[in-house]
């Protein structure tokens, strides 16, 4: 059977028998790859400590019927510890690796993998809040997969902002015009905490209070389950601590 090799973040993990598991993981060249790591649970394992979520891993594999198997792991970078080591991290991180497996269903790009080991490296290092580097994480994530938010023009028209009028279905903020009755209005702090997510302006991201940043994670998440058809699991799971990353809020 043909073997290949590739440079790959580990999404998740699930038991396989009494010593084996079947692990997910995003690669850098072949998109998303599911492969039974055989013996993994063992403790006279050589790679199970390697093959944990958010572990960045340079596995040997070779092509299977539904599944392929791991033959060789060698670790890259290994997150995982500094992750777990902080709840506000380790919540947004199980939200990151969730989301990336579901926006990976089909071909997975360079783009999606580049993305998820940029925000599991900045929650390992804590360069910004773990809330804000979700929410980025998010926002570039759907843009990529051809669902950018708009947070200045209108999603409709087109009409030049600034717009307050912000409605998940069309994809952004709309202008009155386009606006159906009842459509939920944002401050402009918010809509500009947006737009710096997405864009990754830091400097602006991290000058916001912690309401404005609870007002736009709320968006962020109506957004991403809209576009996803179905709700993030981990989503609940997330650090409600002022420090941690505010309850995600309804548009």
């Amino acid at each position: 059977m043909p073997v290949y090799r590739d440079e790959a973040v580990v999404l998740r993990t699930h038991k396989l028998g009494e010593a084996d598991r079947i692990v997910t993981m995003l690669s850098r060249s072949h998109g998303k790859i599911r492969a039974v790591a055989k013996g993994v649970r063992r403790t006279t394992s050589k790679f199970g400590a390697r093959l944990e979520p958010f572990m960045v891993v340079d596995v040997q594999l070779y092509e299977g019927r539904s599944l392929d198997t791991i033959t060789q792991a060698e670790s890259l970078a290994s997150y995982g510890a500094e992750i777990a080591a902080d709840y506000a991290a380790y919540t947004a991180a199980n939200v990151i690796v969730e989301t990336a497996d579901k926006l990976t269903e089909g071909e997975g790009s360079l783009q999606q993998y580049l993305l998820l080991l940029g925000a599991l490296r900045s929650l390992s290092r804590g360069d910004h809040g773990a809330g804000l580097t979700l929410d980025s994480y998010l926002l570039r994530a759907l843009s990529i997969a051809g669902w950018a938010p708009t947070f200045s023009d209108c999603a409709v028209t087109g009409a030049p902002g600034p717009h307050s009028a912000f409605v998940v279905q069309l994809g952004g903020v709309v202008s009155d015009e386009a606006a159906p009755p009842g459509s939920p209005r944002l401050h402009p702090a918010v809509l500009a905490l947006l737009g710096a997510l997405l864009t990754g302006d830091w400097d602006a991201a991290e000058a916001t209070d912690e309401r404005t940043r609870a007002q736009a994670s709320g968006v962020v998440a109506a957004y991403v389950q809209w576009h996803l058809e179905r709700g993030l699991r981990s989503l609940q799971h997330l650090d409600r601590t002022p420090a941690g990353r505010p309850a995600a809020a309804g548009v």
